[in-house]
């Protein structure tokens, strides 16, 4: 498992390092799953140092998490906690569900952009009604199931995933509803 663990304007020691690969090495053996790497970012804001982590499953799904502490091994720990908690409740739903993925998930290129918000002023009529491209940039777009799609936003924390589905072979959506129960487009 490759390991990058980097510092935002924070100087990341080697104790540290070989804390965050321990730990998070036991947390991942616990559950043997085969994750391919693990990206760990730590940075500063005021008094409070924040720890994110972004974990690479061998499946195609994605664990992340972030958590703040005035530590930053108190930082780290909390993160530590809940990734544990997201892929015990992954391993949880894989069993209840009798079906463990063979093959990696399918990830199909699209493009991505970022759009400009609206402008300061609202008195003044925009020019045109073609919105302003900030950026462009590429993405993947998993080909997953419902419940697989489900899994992968809850695990990421995301409001909303764009997946194609395995079953129709179109592009679905689901997402996190107001009401807390979790929406699904099929067009």
């Amino acid at each position: 498992m490759r390991y990058q663990i980097t510092g935002k304007q924070i100087d990341i020691g080697e104790a540290l390092q070989t804390h965050v690969k321990n730990e998070l090495g036991t947390v991942l053996e616990k559950y043997a799953f085969r994750p391919t790497d693990a990206t760990i970012t730590f940075s500063k804001s005021a008094h409070e140092y924040i720890c994110e982590v972004t974990v690479h499953l061998s499946t195609g799904l994605t664990s992340s998490a972030k958590d703040k502490a005035t530590e930053i091994y108190a930082a780290f720990d909390g993160v530590s906690e809940k990734v544990d908690k997201q892929l015990r409740r992954y391993k949880r739903r894989l069993k209840d569900h009798h079906k463990d993925r063979a093959e990696p998930v399918e990830l199909f290129g699209a493009a991505s952009y970022i759009l400009a918000g609206e402008a300061e002023s609202h008195d003044d009529e925009p020019d045109s009604l073609q919105p302003i491209i900030v950026a462009e940039m590429e993405t993947q777009i998993p080909s997953l199931t419902v419940g697989e799609a489900v899994m992968q936003m809850e695990l990421a924390g995301a409001p909303v995933l764009v997946f194609r589905n395995e079953k129709k072979d179109g592009v679905n959506v689901v997402y996190r509803r107001d009401d807390g129960n979790i929406g699904w487009i099929d067009p």
